[in-house]
This record gives C-alpha cells, structure tokens and sequence, in this order.
C-alpha cells in the first residue's frame, strides 16, 4: 500500500524503545539508517518532528536493579543519564546529513495549559521554520505522580495536533493491528486500513508491552484516534530493521494506517480541546443534555449534569459522559468539582443563588468543548 504524499508536508516519528535500544545501548547502526531516511524526507521538503523514547532504558545500567520494578526515583535518575547520552547520539549521526536538531522535554502541563501549549507550539515552529528537527520526549526526570503522561505514543499525537502534522507514524516492535495477537493466535487477521475507529477496533487493541518500552497497541490506537479529527493520518509500523521508515514511504513493508475524518477538520482551539494527556474529573449527563450537546450548537448547563466524579479544579478539563458510560465530549470547566456537585441539576437562576457572585451560566461554554 503506498502513501499519497503529494498534500503532506509535516510528518511527526514516534520511535520506541524496543526499536531505538538494543541491551541497554542505542542501536547506534540503526540510528544512522534512520538518519539517511530523515535526510531523504527533508530533500523532498517534508517537515520532520521526532517523539524519541529511550532515555530510561538507556540510563538503567548506571543504577543497581534490586527487582524488575524500579522505584520512580531511579527511574527519574536514569531518565536524566540516558536523557543526555541519547541525544547526543542522535546529533552525532544526524550532524553526518547536515542536519541540526534541538531537544525539548515536555510535560503534561504544556501540552494541557493552554498558555504553555501556545508557547510550546512557537517553539517547535520556530525550529522548523529553521530547518531543525525537534527531538521531543516526556521530562520524565522532573515529573511528578499525577502528571505523567506515561506513553509516547499519546504524546507524539498531542504534539502532531500541536504542530498541524500531516501524518503520525508510531515506530515500534509490532507491524500493525490484528483482530487478535499474533503472538497467542495463528489465525490472526492483519488489519491494514482503518477507516473509522469503531469499538471492535479498540478491542483488538492489546495491552501487552515490550520489555523496554511503556505502550502498547492500545496506547497506539488511541493516539490515532486524538487525531480522527485533526485531519493526521496514523501508522503503525515495525520500525526494527534499517530503513524502515523509507520502506514505509515507498510501500516496501506491510503497516496499519488510520485514515483522519477528511469531512470533520477542526480549528487550533478544538485540537488543542480534544487532546489532553491527563484528565482527573468527569461529569456524567443526562439524556436531554446529551442531545442538546450533540446538535454541535449547545453548551453544557449545570440542569443536565447528574453526577460528578474526580477531583478538578477551575478551568480545568473534564470527560463528559452518558449515563451508560459513553464518552461524549471534552471540555474545560467553568468550576471545580466541588462547586459542580452543589448546582448538580440546578437551572440558571438557582446556580446565580448558590454560587454568588462570579457564577457562570454553563457548567462547560461550547466554546470550551469539543465532542467526542
């Protein structure tokens, strides 16, 4: 299958660990192939942002193993080792093609708050602007519990919304999605286009790792799906042998792609909306709000919220579901969680008494919502 690349110009490369680290050292022989396929894209003009994994497993071997399951703080001391090592190697092979990169190490908070996401976005376009591959990954050595975005297969679909990507492609030790696992199941059925994300597609999906890496395909699957709507297509490629992406491009290895919904583009606000890493609260609604919320055209009052779970605060983003559990939409709320479950069910005129002064009309403004 051959890729249309004739309307694409900007391609983010998620590369994981299983495929970068090869018993604790970088696979410095594939790094260079991956290099010369980098330098191909950019001849033909293509803008190229990295999401590159590995720093932990790299800096492991600098720490004593008392089990398989390393404390966080060993895990943050490694990250900080294998963090410098790492990209020094990528600029190592990549100076070879005359081509300069930039590190930037993110975190939730400037893929979430808004202010940070903006000031995060100047700076990868500023970098292309100039000819400078990004090279991106989680600060896993400062961040703290409850903020961890934990994959970066979701991160490198934040950062394709961020930056108006063309093409996602996740680089790891799996060819694509089966209908089953292939390791467990002989008869399981390759799925080479995805058209729509529908349930079955999600529970093909499996749970199961690598040994160095943290994702697995169902992370891969919900990052093509932040990106349904952000007119990016997704694939999900093995990335173990040499020019593996080039092979991609030129249609010479078997991969899943997930086509984007070309009638459903929406804005930068709504990108930004339908993509946050970490969402601690939820809202559930009633039958009435839920059809008011998918006319597209309404916002979200406190009358049709029955429930509230998870902690948030103000301005923070919230899940909207049905009572059945269906995810609806995203938003950012107008109160905290604990000022949500006192107007549960109350109209405008009973908010305005309840919360006083400062109060809002909707629970979530439309313009601060995205449906799922």
């Amino acid at each position: 299958m051959k890729i249309d690349l004739k309307s694409k110009k900007r391609i983010v490369i998620k590369i994981g660990s299983s495929v970068l680290i090869n018993k604790e050292s970088v696979n410095k022989r594939w790094l260079r192939a991956f290099a010369d396929d980098v330098h191909w894209l950019c001849k033909k003009d293509f803008e190229v942002v990295i999401i590159s994994s590995g720093a932990v497993a790299l800096g492991r071997k600098h720490f004593k193993k008392l089990d398989t399951k390393e404390d966080i703080q060993t895990k943050k001391a490694a990250a900080a080792i294998g963090q410098i090592q790492l990209l020094s190697l990528y600029q190592e092979c990549f100076r070879k093609k005359r081509i300069n990169v930039a590190q930037i190490l993110l975190t939730s908070q400037d893929c979430d708050e808004r202010k940070r996401y903006l000031s995060s976005k100047q700076t990868i376009g500023k970098l292309l602007d100039n000819k400078i591959i990004p090279i991106i990954n989680e600060n896993d050595s400062l961040v703290v519990s409850g903020t961890k975005i934990g994959d970066n297969d979701r991160l490198a679909a934040r950062i394709a919304q961020m930056v108006s990507a063309d093409i996602l492609v996740l680089l790891s030790d799996v060819n694509g999605l089966y209908n089953k696992n292939p390791s467990l199941n002989k008869d399981a059925r390759f799925i080479s286009e995805v058209t729509k994300i529908t349930k079955n597609i999600e529970n093909f999906a499996s749970s199961a790792t690598s040994d160095v890496g943290t994702g697995g395909m169902q992370t891969k699957v919900m990052a093509a799906k932040m990106l349904v709507d952000s007119n990016c297509a997704t694939i999900i490629a093995s990335g173990i042998t040499n020019h593996s992406l080039k092979d991609i491009f030129k249609a010479k290895k078997d991969f899943t792609i997930f086509y984007s919904n070309k009638k459903s583009s929406i804005n930068s606000r709504k990108k930004w909306l339908s993509g946050f890493l970490n969402i601690n609260g939820k809202v559930i609604i009633n039958k009435r709000a839920k059809e008011a919320l998918l006319t597209g055209s309404a916002s979200l009052l406190p009358v049709g919220a029955v429930k509230i779970e998870g902690t948030f605060k103000k301005k923070e983003a919230i899940l909207i579901e049905d009572e059945e559990g269906n995810h609806i939409a995203t938003g950012v709320s107008n109160y905290s969680s604990i000022d949500s479950k006192k107007i549960l069910l109350k109209n405008s005129t009973q908010v305005r008494k309840i919360i006083g002064k400062g109060s809002k009309d909707e629970l979530v403004h439309i313009d601060n919502l995205v449906l799922n």
